[in-house]
């Protein structure tokens, strides 16, 4: 049967070169990039970890701050992973520089809202005194996470404009 049109085909042997896996990039954890990644994801994860140990749900403040944290956490997450297993290389034909700047400048902006409203909706005189303190937290690590995507975004803007570099170092190389 292996012979009939439309039989599954199978064939055994080592898979092509096109089949690779991506190797991870070791140089990409030592670069800014790189390292602003880490800090948003670990300080975006605290922001919604404090507040999801909070009565959130008692304060609709906090929903908006829970949704961006988890959003761009995720998103953040799925960035670090791309980058380090250097995906953009298998996907050239996305500009990778502009979606990161717009990533990045977007997180600033809805972050700088995020703190705004955890800080302003954070009460001393709650009657769960640990609520307190985890708002209050997660509004510092929110402002310390709003600084982050900012320097990331000025990174971005600066690799987009190509920036810090001359026309040698900026071409595209063939990793074939």
């Amino acid at each position: 049967m292996a012979g009939l049109p439309g039989a599954p085909r199978t064939r055994s042997g080592s898979p092509g070169p096109s089949a690779a896996l991506p190797a991870l990039d070791g140089a990409f954890l030592l670069s800014p990039l790189g390292g602003l990644m880490v800090a948003q994801a670990v300080l975006g994860l605290l922001v919604w970890a404090l507040i999801a140990d909070t009565t959130y749900h008692l304060h609709a403040a906090y929903g908006w701050v829970m949704f961006v944290s988890i959003f761009f956490w995720i998103l953040t997450v799925l960035f670090f992973v791309a980058y380090l297993l250097q995906l953009q290389l298998k996907f050239y034909m996305i500009p990778w520089s502009l979606v990161l700047m717009i990533f990045n400048a977007a997180a600033t902006v809805l972050y700088i809202t995020a703190f705004v409203t955890c800080a302003a909706a954070v009460q001393p005189t709650s009657w769960r005194q640990w609520d307190y303190n985890r708002r209050a937290a997660a509004s510092f690590f929110a402002c310390l996470t709003m600084i982050a995507y900012g320097v990331s975004t000025f990174f971005s803007f600066r690799a987009w404009k190509g920036l810090g570099s001359n026309a040698a170092t900026s071409q595209v190389t063939d990793h074939a």
